[in-house]
């Protein structure tokens, strides 16, 4: 079982460790404030009272031997030295949350594997929600690709992703499709159930209402958005 060391359980910390527990992951958790490491103690694995800064105290706690270590501090010269010793420690996956665009840069050149800016990203998916309601969530991979949920276009509806071509077409998978169907409750009343297609066939036919999970480039996502 992959093992993880979330630093700093602040907000977005104490969420990202709180997630991976219910997971059924393995997690040790490390803040500096005392109250804040009991109430987590209930929630995770290990919940330890240390100043993150403090290597020796690292080590005394096996963060070396985690796979993945998730820095969230948003102290800029706090985060930066615990990445660097994480880095030092041989740490393979490290995930830094950054507050700004400068922290970024600094994080990418000391070796974080991956930065996280979790405020600017649930903004930006805010905004795009409300300029584009038919996408109802969006998950950047790189800069340059992402996981879309969008309603159906009307001129998908009746048509199968084989006709459709999305593929060829736009370089676009769907991987999935979310579908409300009728169905009768246990005391006959009828109400929707939300049935999901997992990697659909070619001969699916796209209903009024889906829900089409794609994966792609943005700009060939941004086509299939303005079909609305």
């Amino acid at each position: 079982m992959r093992q993880f060391a979330v630093i700093g359980l602040g907000r977005f910390g104490s969420s990202v460790a709180r997630t991976l527990s219910e997971k059924g992951k393995e997690v040790i958790g490390i803040d500096a404030k005392e109250q804040v490491v009991q109430e987590m103690s209930e929630v995770i694995s290990q919940a330890v009272c240390v100043e993150a800064k403090d290597e020796k105290a690292l080590k005394a706690l096996g963060i070396q031997n985690v796979d993945v270590a998730i820095v969230a501090i948003g102290e800029l010269e706090a985060s930066i030295l615990i990445t660097l010793t994480l880095k030092e420690m041989g740490i393979k996956e490290i995930v830094v949350k950054a507050v700004n665009d400068d922290h970024k840069k600094v994080l990418e050149k000391i070796g974080a594997t991956r930065i996280v800016m979790p405020e600017r990203d649930m903004g930006q998916r805010i905004a795009s929600s409300l300029v584009t309601p038919q996408v109802l969530d969006h998950i950047d991979l790189s800069a340059d690709s992402s996981i879309v949920e969008i309603v159906s276009p009307p001129d998908f509806v009746g048509k199968s992703l084989r006709d459709l071509n999305i593929r060829a077409e736009h370089r676009i998978n769907v991987i999935a499709i979310k579908r409300k169907i009728k169905s009768l409750s246990s005391k006959g009343d009828a109400e929707d159930e939300e049935k999901i297609i997992v990697t659909p066939q070619a001969n699916e036919i796209i209903r009024s209402n889906d829900v089409l999970i794609v994966i792609g480039p943005n700009d060939k996502i941004e086509v299939i958005k303005k079909k609305h």
